[in-house]
């Protein structure tokens, strides 16, 4: 019995429990984020819009920049389309998405002068409009009969 059998495990296997199971991901596969925290100059978008399974990556793009952009920019299909290398027809197609999803209104209003404008009023959470409701006034808290102020 001096010979021995390399099929046969020298020793006894342990079990595999927790993290050590071969099953459990690996923490380096996949996407890894190297965040740095902004302090000037960026915007906040909800991953509703930034994962949002209907709409196209173009429409999700132009959304983002459109959020970006400062009050009164221009953000008419010519002017985007003079800003990005899509056509007007791509971006007209964009922003009628984002219309029908409610990430986007377009109002026409008349002008002293007669002229008709396009006001464009983007929407970061669809449905959560701060101009349509108006927030309730505050309550006015009162104590139960019989009850004290507690002292500061």
């Amino acid at each position: 019995m001096d010979t021995q059998n390399p099929n046969v495990p020298s020793h006894a296997h342990a079990p595999v429990t927790g993290k050590k199971h071969p099953n459990r991901r690996h923490p380096r596969t996949g996407l890894v984020h190297d965040n740095a925290r902004h302090t000037t100059r960026f915007t906040v978008i909800g991953n509703h819009l930034a994962q949002h399974p209907e709409l196209s990556l173009l429409a999700i793009g132009l959304s983002v920049h459109i959020q970006s952009l400062p009050s009164g920019a221009r953000v008419d299909i010519k002017s985007l389309a003079a800003r990005f290398p899509e056509g007007t027809t791509r971006i007209a197609a964009a922003l009628r998405e984002l219309e029908a999803h409610g990430y986007l209104r377009r109002e026409r209003e008349r002008v002293p002068g007669g002229r008709i404008v396009t006001r464009t009023i983007s929407c970061n959470q669809p449905g959560h409009s701060g101009t349509d409701t108006p927030r309730p006034a505050p309550r006015k808290r009162t104590r139960p009969p019989g009850s004290k102020l507690l002292p500061a």
